[in-house]
């Protein structure tokens, strides 16, 4: 008869996201993930699988949860243009040693490129979620006159994801709080250019 799990799987789930998230894979030893997650190495192998799956499992719940309460913030004003502010101002604006972390997803991108398809085609797959909310976002605020009727819809998305992605590099370089917001008022104005 098999011996039940002693732990939470959830939990040691999350721990195994912290891991990944501050050392990339490579770095990120099986000893680091056993000892944050509180777990023995068979329970490692017989739950999560190899160090490459748990890995798998940890930035597809990442970039979920990331994308998701991106789009949260996105849709939590009235206005269009202003939800697009908040999503990008809240980076600014998180906690110094949040930002000093950087975004799990950017540092996957930076290990692996496009060297390992699966982890590329996850990346792909949470920038296409995000993409179409911010093109909706987009749309409604080009039919509430918020920015120009002749704005490149799908090329405005992709400036503010690109900006999303600089302000994450920029946190984790130490570029401080002041900064940061610039770097949003400044796209802000590009958005708003007639």
């Amino acid at each position: 008869m098999a011996r039940p799990r002693e732990f939470d799987r959830d939990e040691a789930l999350k721990h195994a996201i912290s891991v990944f998230w501050a050392k990339g894979f490579e770095a990120a030893s099986t000893e680091d993930l056993l000892a944050a997650m509180k777990i023995g190495r068979q329970s490692l192998y017989d739950t999560f699988g190899d160090k490459r799956r748990l890995y798998l499992e940890a930035l597809a719940r990442y970039q979920n949860v990331s994308v998701a309460n991106q789009i949260a913030l996105l849709e939590s004003e009235a206005s269009p243009l202003s939800g697009i502010r908040w999503m990008l101002m809240a980076m600014a604006e998180a906690d110094p040693a949040f930002r000093a972390l950087g975004c799990m997803g950017v540092g996957a991108i930076s290990e692996f490129g496009q060297a390992d398809a699966e982890i590329s085609a996850m990346g792909r797959q949470s920038g296409e979620v995000l993409h179409a909310a911010i093109e909706k976002a987009l749309r409604k605020a080009r039919a509430e006159r918020e920015v120009s009727a002749d704005i490149d819809i799908s090329g405005a998305a992709y400036f503010i994801q690109s900006t999303m992605l600089g302000l994450k590099v920029s946190a984790k370089a130490g570029l401080d709080t002041t900064g940061l917001r610039q770097i949003v008022e400044f796209a802000m104005e590009a958005l708003k250019r007639r």
